[in-house]
């Protein structure tokens, strides 16, 4: 015997049309299991909902205060923990180069007047670099490989830009 129609119509509790009734009635007759399920869905239907204990409502609300304080708090130690941990794996992967460069004026003057002058010719190479690239990658790739790679980047960004707005909004619920 088929359940299934029948079934849906009684658990979901949806609006039938005549003949569908007419249906439902005959199914029911014949059949124990839908029977039993309707008289259980009426059953369930005329229970009196329990109303809560005195100051339920009190309790919950104070409660749930309570483990939101206790939430931030484990947050904010968490996050100040973590912060003590890296800012000490930094140091400890900093020292070497640290002590050399506290030892002596001379040597740390010298490394920022290096490291300045390293920082400008790689970024005048990078950016040679990028003019040849630019130069010569267009005749490289179609018109319409263009078009498919920016709209690609224009559909990412859109879907990361979508992402994050629905990461960050805050919760509506309790």
């Amino acid at each position: 015997m088929n359940h299934q129609p029948f079934e849906e119509w009684l658990l979901n509790e949806t609006s039938l049309t005549p003949e569908q009734k007419r249906e439902l009635d005959a199914h029911l007759r014949a059949c124990a299991y839908c029977a039993a399920l309707l008289e259980t869905a009426l059953v369930l239907r005329s229970a009196k909902m329990a109303s809560p204990a005195e100051g339920f409502t009190d309790r919950f609300r104070v409660r749930l205060a309570e483990r939101k304080l206790e939430d931030r708090s484990r947050r904010v130690w968490g996050g100040i923990l973590f912060l003590i941990g890296g800012l000490g794996f930094l140091a400890w992967l900093a020292s070497p180069s640290l002590l050399t460069f506290l030892s002596s004026p001379a040597n740390w003057i010298a490394g920022i007047v290096e490291w300045g002058i390293y920082l400008i010719t790689t970024l005048q190479a990078m950016s040679q670099a990028g003019e040849v690239f630019l130069r010569v990658l267009p005749g490289f790739i179609p018109p319409f490989a263009w078009m498919v790679i920016v709209s690609t980047f224009a559909g990412v960004g859109l879907l990361w830009s979508v992402s994050i707005w629905r990461f960050t909004r805050a919760s509506q619920g309790v």
